[in-house]
């Protein structure tokens, strides 16, 4: 199968100071928290293939049920307003011409094969933390969706050694100041040898160590839901092979991975 690659990038992270610092949080401009691409067309075939073949990228809790709901319904009226999709009473046609079966019992599959985003629910579990209540996640990068479903941020984010308590606790704070209406956006990178959408990886897998030729980035969007509560995290993954960056873009990325 040939790499899915990206050309340009919405933000180069690691040179943006206010994205580089975690969480480093911007306000989302134009209500833009759903995106399309020049890779549409390619993502959306790999979201439809993974799907089809019951890959391990959806699941869902009975407390994130209400929340999916909610999305679907959220999402729907989003694309309806968008002159690519046409949303009809039982399906909808997408931008590159495929017809996707609208599925109410189905929330996040649907959706999963509507836009690029990777969707997840972070629902509060009445102990003052968010818990992923459900999720479609067709482009893990080095997790899997079943290993952290249930789990709130702290543990989902094992074993990241950044994200220690001091780091865990500024992200709750974040997840309780988000405010309906007015959604917020970060953007993460790493490097990868291989350009992989679908890469899930045990926690207790270790990270093979080899030449990096790809930059892995995803531009990651957070709203409250206004209904339920819930937080929508967001995940436009982006993949682009190094060679396509400037010369000054890959001696400050190489600068910024140094150990």
């Amino acid at each position: 199968m040939m790499p899915i690659l990206h050309t340009t990038l919405p933000a180069l992270p690691w040179l943006d100071p206010r994205l580089a610092r975690l969480p480093g949080v911007l306000p989302v401009e134009d209500d833009d928290w759903v995106l399309r691409d020049e890779v549409f067309a390619l993502q959306m075939a790999e979201r439809d293939r993974l799907i089809a073949a019951n890959a391990p990228v959806y699941g869902m809790l009975p407390q994130a049920k209400a929340a999916a709901a909610e999305t679907y319904d959220m999402v729907l009226a989003k694309l309806a307003q968008d002159a690519g999709y046409q949303i009809r009473a039982k399906s909808a046609l997408r931008p590159d011409g495929a017809e996707v079966s609208l599925d109410r019992d189905h929330p996040l599959q649907t959706l999963g094969r509507l836009v690029q985003e990777d969707l997840c629910l972070m629902v509060p579990n009445g102990q003052g933390e968010h818990i992923l209540g459900g999720a479609v996640l067709c482009f893990p990068a080095s997790w899997t969706l079943a290993e952290k479903l249930g789990h709130p941020m702290t543990r989902i984010h094992t074993p990241v050694p950044e994200y220690d308590d001091n780091i865990a606790r500024r992200v709750q704070r974040l997840l309780d100041a988000v405010q309906p209406g007015r959604p917020i956006w970060r953007m993460n990178h790493n490097l990868y040898a291989r350009p992989d959408l679908f890469h899930p990886r045990t926690e207790n897998a270790p990270r093979v160590d080899a030449t990096p030729h790809y930059l892995r980035a995803e531009r990651q969007c957070l709203l409250r839901l206004p209904e339920t509560g819930a937080v929508l995290f967001t995940i436009h993954t982006y993949v682009m092979a190094l060679t396509n960056l400037t010369p000054d873009q890959r001696h400050s990325l190489q600068a910024a991975h140094k150990p």
